[in-house]
């Protein structure tokens, strides 16, 4: 008997809602069972940031420090990349450096997916709708039509390792907490940054030292950010298939709660086996090695 030759299985948000209701006993039959159904799958969304890493929401990230400076006003990034929607076709390019017309501010072209959407490194705010921006290697100039969005930036959840990359030379650097940043006596003190902090607002923030001594220096470092919203009855979930019984499940034992309690204690015990099943399986596959410190050695 021949198989099926496919591997693309999926369930959109409309067939994962009506697998957790007849979990429940329940039929799917009113447009507020699927609007309270999002709702509870948002909350879940939400409780699985807070119980540790999901490899899949790991993304990199590249941001000029050409705005960081011991004598700038500007002393933080947003974690993450901010888009903005410009005017008719440009000629700007991935890479280039762009200034505002009318706020001097300066930032760096990380990708362009058409010839209306930017998405640029700029600390927030600096930017407004109606302002021209203008390339400085190209000369190209368009305006900005709506004002740059922090979407992105407020959909990180936090940021991981970091490097700087100097002339294709990447060196690691480490952070710290708050407290160490506080006390950290000159702040701008201008070098090879080698310590970073993250202020973890609704949209988090970068903050290096020293303060970037080279323009042309690049932050490349790892966020986490959020799962995606379950809007859409016909979206698919931000989640990969490994982890579709885990979100059955955890739907499941959410509408348990307000619709079928008697159900509760089997429905959450599988969704703890299945979520303690999918979260042992998303980690990294690396060797494992031990080594003591010499603080341990004795003689």
């Amino acid at each position: 008997m021949a198989t099926s030759g496919s591997v693309d299985f999926n369930l959109d948000m409309a067939e994962i809602t009506e697998e957790a209701f007849e979990r429940c006993g329940l039929e799917l039959r009113t447009g507020y069972d699927s609007r309270t159904a999002r709702r509870s799958m948002n909350l879940l969304f939400a409780d699985w940031a807070n119980r540790g890493l999901n490899l899949w929401t790991v993304e990199q990230v590249t941001q000029s420090l050409a705005n960081l400076s011991a004598t700038s006003a500007v002393t933080s990034y947003p974690v993450g990349t901010i888009t903005a929607t410009v005017g008719a076709s440009t000629n700007l390019s991935v890479g280039e450096t762009i200034t505002g017309g009318t706020s001097g501010v300066t930032a760096s072209v990380i990708t362009k997916s058409s010839s209306t959407t930017i998405t640029i490194t700029v600390p927030s705010g600096n930017f407004t709708a109606g302002e021209t921006i203008t390339g400085s290697s190209s000369s190209a100039s368009t305006t900005i039509s709506s004002d740059p969005s922090l979407a992105n930036s407020q959909a990180s959840v936090d940021m991981l390792e970091a490097v700087i990359r100097r002339d294709g030379s990447d060196v690691s650097i480490t952070r710290i907490n708050r407290q160490d940043y506080l006390t950290i006596p000159d702040k701008t003190t201008q070098g090879r940054p080698t310590q970073f902090y993250i202020d973890r607002q609704i949209t988090p923030t970068v903050t290096v030292w020293p303060a970037p001594e080279n323009s042309t220096d690049q932050l490349i470092y790892y966020r986490i950010k959020r799962i995606e919203d379950a809007d859409a009855a016909t979206n698919n979930a931000d989640v990969p298939f490994r982890f579709l019984p885990c979100l059955v499940a955890g739907l499941a034992y959410y509408i348990a709660i307000k619709k079928a309690p008697d159900r509760v204690p089997m429905l959450k015990s599988m969704y703890d086996e299945e979520f303690q099943r999918a979260a042992s399986e998303d980690a990294e596959r690396t060797a494992l090695r031990l080594v003591p410190s010499y603080s341990s050695l004795r003689i």
